[in-house]
């Protein structure tokens, strides 16, 4: 399997989903994406402890769990990178001992503020973070762990702002670049400015509508799409309406009947299932 540092090197937008469990992992894989997200967002909202208090470990745990059953590069969301450029060392020690592909830090300020999810960011000085960032390559000992240096300065200082912060870390020698930003005209102001490989959000409700096509992504230096909450709100409402119509003592529209069985002999078979009942038949009598 491709590492995610040889598929950047392609001229191609690698899309990544969130993935915050095995399962969700070896769906991604069956639907045939070449990398999984870690979103610290979306697992902040899963635990209803937001990102802000999420640790490093915990996170590792996840990746852990999912790389034991599926080998798609996973991409750490994280955050600040949980302390100062000393603290550092231990976050990319931890990030490779758990397999991660990638490790995105953002130049947030810690402790991390709520204010995030509802559009305010409080930003760390760009001097301090490209310390965070020079300390971060200092601790790689992986040559294969892509580590993505991310500014949300666009909420703060605007559009140029983003931009100058970008080209600084990709002169610091980051080995991809994330400007945060969402619609199509700034993610082209971005990369006219800003040297490939660049990431991205991937659009919340996907390309089929959005004003930019992956391969006009691709051909603008975008190289690797998260998609950080759209799997969470597809489960989340699915789950919410399964149990109302439990409650209400109605049929879920979304199953239909005879759904459930179904939909649970899938994901038995998506979890691996028949493979771990061979070798049980295969090793075991009676």
């Amino acid at each position: 399997m491709a590492t995610l540092k040889d598929l950047i090197r392609g001229n191609d937008l690698v899309v990544a989903p969130l993935a915050l469990n095995p399962l969700m992992a070896r769906m991604a894989e069956e639907a045939g994406f070449q990398a999984v997200y870690l979103s610290g967002g979306s697992l902040g909202w899963v635990k209803c402890v937001t990102e802000a208090n999420l640790t490093l470990p915990e996170m590792a745990e996840v990746a852990v769990d999912m790389r034991a059953v599926c080998k798609l590069p996973i991409v750490l969301d994280a955050g600040g990178g949980w302390g100062d450029p000393v603290h550092i060392h231990r976050t990319v020690a931890l990030a490779e001992a758990a397999g991660f592909a990638a490790i995105e830090i953002e130049d947030q300020l810690l402790p991390r503020r709520m204010e995030h999810h509802v559009g305010i960011d409080h930003l760390v000085p760009n001097e301090f973070f490209l310390k965070k960032l020079n300390e971060a390559m200092a601790a790689r000992t992986d040559p294969n762990l892509v580590i993505i240096a991310r500014t949300n300065a666009l909420r703060v200082g605007g559009i140029e702002e983003a931009v100058r912060r970008g080209e600084t870390y990709q002169k610091a020698g980051a080995d991809m670049v994330f400007c945060y930003t969402r619609s199509p005209e700034e993610l082209r102001f971005v990369s006219e400015r800003v040297a490939p490989p660049l990431m991205m959000f991937a659009p919340a409700d996907g390309f089929g509508t959005f004003g930019l096509s992956q391969r006009e992504l691709g051909d603008m230096g975008y190289r690797l799409a998260a998609s950080s909450g759209t799997a969470l709100a597809a489960m989340y409402k699915a789950i919410r309406q399964s149990y109302e119509c439990l409650a209400n003592n109605t049929l879920d529209p979304f199953l239909g009947k005879g759904g459930a069985e179904h939909m649970m002999k899938a994901a038995q078979k998506s979890s691996g299932f028949e493979k771990l009942l061979e070798i049980e038949r295969r090793t075991m009598k009676g």
